[in-house]
This record gives C-alpha cells, sequence and structure tokens, in this order.
C-alpha cells in the first residue's frame, strides 16, 4: 500500500516538474524573439529651437465706465411741459432736454421786469439832486437800494424759470427716458441716462508685487465678449496711492479711446497691461510639452546609429499665452523638438519626422 502511494507521488512531482519546465522554455523562446524584433518606429511632428521675442505681460479683469455718466435727474418740482429729445440721441452740452411748466414764473418775472424803468429812474433822479447839492445822502441810497432789490427779485425769477429747463450737463448719447409730458415730478427724479462715450475708463486690480511693473503713461490692451477677436488699446492714467490692506491689491485707471461708441459702460474686459518683451527665449508650441504630476518635459530628436530617437529632457513652464509657452531647461538654440505625436514616446524611441503624424500610423514590427 505504501509503495502504491508513494509512486504516485514520484509520477506527480515529475508531471509537475516537466510542466514548468515546458513553461520556462517557452518563456525564452518568447523573449528571445522579442528582443530580436526591430524596434517600433512613431512618426512625429518637429521645430528647430530659435530664438524667440516672448511679450510680457500682467493680466486682470476690467470693469469700463465712461468718461462722464449721468443719470440726468431735476433740482425742483413740476409737471413736464416739452421733452426735447428721442430715446438713444446724441446730444450736445447745454441743450434743454426737458422743461417744466414755470409759467408762474414767467408771470411774475414780468411784473418785476416793468418797474425796472420806474425804479432806475427815481434812482437816477436822486443821484442827479444829490451831486447837486438839493438832495440827501440818504434819499439816494434809498432809491439805490430799491432798485437793487428789484434787479436781484429778477435775478431770482430766471434762476427759478433756468432750474425748470432741465439741460444736458456735457454732450454725449442719451439712455431711455423715464418722464412723459404731463407728468409731474419730485425733485431729484431720475430724467435719462447720459454718458460721454467718446474716451472710456477701465478699472482694474493688480498684486503689489507687480506696482513696480506699471507706470501711468503705461500701454495696456483690452478685450470684451461682446467683439470677439478685437482689441482695444489705451494707457494707463491713475494709480491708486495705497494698496488695500484686505485683499493686497492695487487699482488701475486706464483711458481707451472709444472713437465709434463700441464700448459700453458696465461692460467686463480682460485687460493686459504691456510690460518689456523678453528676447532670445525658447518659445514652443503647448502641444510639444508632455504634462505630467511628477514634472513636465519635451522630446529632442537625435540621431543614434544612423536612426532617429529621442532623448526626453525635463522642462520648466514659465508663461503660456495662447498655444505658445516658455520654456526653460536643458535646451539650447538648433535642437529639434517634437511638436506633436508625444502619446506613445518614452526614452530611446525611434522616429520618423513627417507633416502629419495623425496620417501615418505609427510602424510596428511584425511577429
Amino acid at each position: 500500500m505504501y509503495r502504491w502511494i508513494a509512486g504516485m507521488l514520484v509520477i506527480a512531482v515529475l508531471a509537475f516538474g516537466t510542466v514548468i519546465g515546458f513553461n520556462i522554455f517557452v518563456n525564452q523562446k518568447i523573449e528571445r524573439a522579442l528582443a530580436d524584433l526591430p524596434q517600433p518606429t512613431y512618426p512625429v511632428t518637429t521645430t528647430k529651437l530659435e530664438p524667440k521675442t516672448w511679450s510680457q505681460s500682467i493680466k486682470a479683469i476690467g470693469f469700463i465706465e465712461p468718461n462722464q455718466g449721468v443719470n440726468v435727474s431735476t433740482e425742483v418740482s413740476g409737471t413736464v411741459t416739452a421733452i426735447n429729445f428721442e430715446n438713444g440721441d446724441t446730444t450736445k452740452k447745454g441743450k434743454v432736454l426737458v422743461e417744466l411748466d414755470s409759467s408762474v414764473q414767467q408771470a411774475e418775472l414780468k411784473v418785476q421786469q416793468v418797474q425796472v424803468p420806474s425804479v432806475e429812474a427815481n434812482y437816477n433822479r436822486q443821484l442827479t439832486l444829490y451831486q447837486d447839492g438839493t438832495g440827501t445822502q440818504r434819499s439816494m441810497q434809498d432809491a439805490k437800494s430799491d432798485l437793487d432789490a428789484l434787479k436781484a427779485r429778477i435775478g431770482t425769477l430766471q434762476a427759478e424759470i433756468a432750474q425748470r429747463e432741465i439741460k444736458a450737463p456735457f454732450s454725449g448719447r442719451l439712455g431711455i427716458r423715464n418722464v412723459d409730458l404731463g407728468q409731474f415730478v419730485q425733485a431729484g427724479d431720475n430724467i435719462v441716462r447720459l454718458d460721454d462715450l467718446s474716451v472710456m475708463r477701465v478699472r482694474f486690480s493688480v498684486e503689489q508685487a507687480d506696482l513696480s511693473k506699471i507706470s501711468v503713461g503705461q500701454g495696456i490692451e483690452l478685450t470684451v465678449v461682446s467683439y470677439p477677436g478685437r482689441t482695444f488699446g489705451g494707457k494707463i492714467n491713475a494709480i491708486e496711492p495705497v494698496v488695500s490692506n484686505s485683499t493686497g491689491l492695487v487699482t488701475v485707471q486706464a483711458e481707451v479711446p472709444n472713437d465709434d461708441r463700441s464700448l459700453r459702460g458696465g461692460m467686463f474686459a480682460n485687460v493686459s497691461v504691456k510690460l518689456e518683451s523678453l528676447q532670445k527665449q525658447v518659445v514652443l508650441p503647448q502641444t510639444a510639452v508632455v504634462y505630467a504630476l511628477y514634472g513636465d518635459s519635451v522630446y529632442l530628436v537625435e540621431s543614434k546609429d544612423g536612426q532617429s530617437k529621442v532623448r526626453q529632457v525635463t522642462v520648466n513652464v514659465v508663461e503660456r499665452e495662447g498655444n505658445q509657452a516658455l520654456i526653460k531647461g536643458d535646451l539650447k538654440f538648433g535642437d529639434t523638438v517634437v511638436t506633436s505625436g508625444t502619446q506613445n514616446l518614452s526614452n530611446n524611441a525611434a522616429v520618423k519626422v513627417v507633416d502629419d503624424p495623425v496620417s501615418v500610423p505609427a510602424k510596428m514590427p511584425q511577429l
């Protein structure tokens, strides 16, 4: 019985060892076959590094407002008797926009004006008598006081009438009126919006670390979503003298010419403050950069054993602008850098330079 069990164990061990040995033999053969296979060649596009100019700027979000803008209102109460503008009109400084009822003041003014000849004649008579020595100084002074008082009352009435003529304080574009004919308005009621759109102001904030980089007269550029692809230019005209102690930011104001009246108050803008450009820099398309958690890198194409192969170089992306990136790293002008087709690459991978890597598949070895 024991001999039978021992024999079976020996047979099982031999069978198991045979299977293991066969698997090892097969794996060795596969490894040798793969080692003898030619290396795959990947299609890539490349560019040769040349010194380029990199434009620097400070980016910010700004708020646009008109050079001047007010809600035109009335100083006195009254009934609207005339509206002398249409919604959206362009107006000149001093134009009468709205007239309020001034009939009472006009009537009183006439009453006072008709008294002027008589009161003035009395003053001239008293002055002549006083100069001749036949009249008293008191009589002359009383006549002068009556004349001055009458003129003062006339001036007051004229001012009251003028207050009932609501004029444009400056030239600009009107908005939508908020009153109608015959409407009774109270002092301070909003009549219409008036904005001077010839020059716009944009306010934005920069970090205090960038304060030394900006100055009055420095150029800016801005874009708004209303006009995609269009850039507006302007200049900084004011910088707040203090830094906000809560945000650490400095408020900056710039003037932007608006000849065609495209910009409107209340718009938000992407502002770019122009700084001195950097010369002889390494600039690459962002597609050339392989971004990873452990660090960014690019692939250089080098010739090895008569074949084009790549070498991975760690780089630092300093700034990005559109699809371009400012690069710092162990690179030199004249190096050939892979710009697309990096997804399958690794160190020492063989590559073929093509115009479009998408249209040329990688050349894989045949098993």
